[in-house]
């Protein structure tokens, strides 16, 4: 019996696709996505009216609603317009803050087709625009049997472990290295309490080694496209809920075969790099930023996770 399910999502789309249903749709699915942050502000100089601005401005970015269009063999993942009060918008224009959003691809559109694998990401990083254009990840998705509903339609279970990429942070950690040897070379030796400082005080010292992590995913095959959030995708049904590390997303919402249809187009906006130059490009600001937090903070703790899609 438990065969038999594990099969059922890949007829059903076989079905759909068979008799011509999935050929000419078209609709639009509304997502909420949170992604949870360790936020430590003890120790720091500032009053409590500033700690509680920080936190309301690193939850609303934290705390999003996108939307996806899609067809039968595109899509387009942006945030959802809204009207932003002064305060949420001098909060998202500040460097501390706008680095989350800027590092963890919060912002921009992200435009996928199935068919010929390819995305076209256009995204911002302290306030450049790029548009990063490369090959699909291929999810190696182990499919379950396990079902729930969301909303009214019947949604499977698939998972897949992701293996850390330390590429990028051996190059934070080469960068850390140099970094607190060049500051070495300005402390005198005996001055232990100085160089204990300039040990904890690099912004890259702070950011997390990848580890391995499991990604669950919820999708139906009631809506026959092999499409999903950001940059999830491969699964026979559109993906409703993503929970990966500390973010998860979830559907609230789905529009189908609207009357006025939209065209689904390709971003075009920003200097066109690969995954891979974009990636270089942010270990250079990532070393830039820990240049000047090691010269303009010397207090306080925590971590950095550096989230990518």
């Amino acid at each position: 019996m438990t065969s038999i399910k594990y099969i059922i999502p890949i007829l059903v789309l076989i079905l759909f696709q068979g008799n011509g249903i999935a050929q000419d749709f078209q609709g639009k699915a509304t997502y909420f996505s949170k992604t949870s942050i360790d936020l430590n502000l003890d120790g720091r100089q500032i009053s409590e009216a500033q700690k509680q601005r920080i936190q309301e401005r690193m939850k609303n970015l934290s705390e999003r609603t996108y939307e996806l269009t899609f067809d039968k063999t595109t899509s387009l993942y942006e945030e959802e317009e809204k009207l932003e009060t002064p305060s949420n918008s001098q909060g998202r224009g500040r460097g501390g803050v706008r680095m989350f959003a800027s590092f963890s691809g919060a912002d921009g559109k992200y435009y996928k087709n199935v068919q010929n694998q390819k995305y076209s990401n256009q995204t911002e990083m302290f306030g450049k625009q790029f548009l990063i254009q490369d090959s699909l990840n291929q999810w190696e998705w182990k499919l379950g049997s396990e079902t729930k509903k969301i909303g009214n339609y019947t949604c499977y279970k698939a998972t897949t472990i992701i293996q850390p990429d330390t590429t990028a942070f051996d190059r934070f950690r080469r960068m850390a290295r140099r970094a607190r040897g060049r500051q070495g070379q300005q402390v005198r030796e005996n001055d232990t309490i100085v160089k204990d400082s300039t040990e904890n005080n690099s912004l890259l010292s702070r950011i997390e080694e990848p580890e391995e992590r499991i990604v669950t995913a919820w999708y139906t095959p009631e809506i026959p496209i092999s499409q999903g959030p950001g940059p999830y995708w491969g699964l026979p049904g559109l993906i409703l809920e993503v929970n990966d590390g500390r973010t998860a997303i979830l559907c609230n919402k789905i529009v189908m075969n609207t009357k006025d249809k939209e065209e689904i187009k390709v971003p075009t906006k920003g200097k066109k790099v690969s995954q891979e130059e974009y990636d270089q490009i942010l270990v250079e600001k990532m070393e830039e930023m820990s240049e000047r937090f090691r010269s303009g903070n010397r207090r306080g703790g925590g971590s950095i996770r550096v989230i990518r899609g």
